[in-house]
């Protein structure tokens, strides 16, 4: 069992601690905070064990558990990363691409293992068809949240729309080649509602919306490609893969048959993979542990955290053009 500690008690660090003390991959050692009411509260709760300092934590354990807000990242993942210990580290991954490309470049140097928190991947309606995405053309996603104070100290896009491209970078396999952005504040001081075009070189086209300040929840994705739809639904955990093919000459064998403009037959089939239950944020911590142990490439390894997070601040970048 991999010894780890996590650095920051707050709401999701109390998710993360709990996790970890139940996870058969990990021995949970400790948590550390710099917020002492927060961590004696955290301590006289829950029982585990605090540390009086960051760096007595990141000594005592294998694995380092970063859930801090985004502008302690960096100086936190530097000592980690110094002290020889594999670091998993919320998103994103830091507040500046230069930071994260430091991460990187240090963890290679000590030879440890890195992950970035987009916890979407695991999520268990997307997993159930990502291997169906092949080659999507065009992709619309919809991230709507009520407004929660947490969090706003950011602009929305590295709230809630990061999320999403990060999983659209996981499907798409090209560079981004153009991106215009529009975002208004209208309750923080930081944009709260925001909508991305994202342009990419092999011709596809992405289609963003995040907003913090909506009446509902909503979290879904749809992903266009040649013969094919696949809709993943993140909040209520379900999918939809529409798929055609050239008709059958037998008129009975069928679901649906559209003929097109060139008069051309194809026969639509509806799928609704099965999406097994899961915990996310458990799947993605012990995923990690796997890595580790069989020295294999995480999940979402530092690299694609660091991508995303350029091209989320590219997105904010756009903000001010349009403005």
């Amino acid at each position: 069992m991999l010894k780890a500690g996590v650095i920051g008690a707050g709401h999701l660090g109390k998710i993360h601690l709990k996790l970890l003390q139940q996870s058969s991959k990990y021995e949970l050692v400790g948590f550390y905070d710099g917020n002492e009411e927060v961590a004696a509260n955290v301590e006289k709760e829950f029982g585990y064990k605090r540390f009086s300092s960051a760096n007595d934590l990141i000594q005592a354990v294998d694995m380092i558990d970063v859930v801090t807000p985004t502008f302690s990242h960096f100086e936190i993942g530097k000592s980690a990363i110094a002290a020889g210990r594999h670091l998993f580290i919320e998103k994103p991954i830091t507040t500046t691409y230069a930071e994260a490309e430091e991460l990187i470049s240090l963890a290679k140097k000590h030879k440890v293992k890195g992950q970035v928190g987009h916890v979407e991947r695991f999520n268990p309606a997307f997993t159930a068809v990502a291997d169906k995405i092949e080659f999507p053309m065009f992709i619309e996603a919809h991230r709507l949240a009520e407004f929660n104070p947490r969090g706003t100290d950011v602009p929305v896009v590295l709230d809630l729309m990061i999320h999403d491209i990060d999983v659209i970078l996981s499907v798409v396999n090209s560079k981004v080649k153009n991106i215009n952005a529009s975002g208004v504040s209208v309750i923080s001081e930081t944009p709260d509602i925001a909508n991305a075009r994202i342009e990419f070189e092999n011709g596809c086209v992405a289609n963003l919306t995040a907003s913090r300040i909506s009446l509902k929840n909503m979290r879904k994705a749809r992903f266009f490609q040649k013969d094919a739809y696949i809709s993943v639904d993140f909040l209520e955990k379900k999918c939809e893969v529409v798929k055609m093919k050239d008709a059958p000459k037998d008129p009975d064998d069928f679901a649906m048959i559209l003929q097109n403009a060139e008069g051309v037959k194809k026969q639509i089939y509806f799928d609704n993979p099965k999406v097994d239950a899961n915990n996310a944020i458990l799947d993605e911590l012990e995923s990690f542990a796997f890595a580790i142990e069989n020295n294999t490439t995480p999940t979402v390894s530092l690299e694609q955290g660091a991508i995303a997070l350029k091209v989320a601040n590219q997105i904010i970048e756009s903000f001010k053009t349009n403005k």
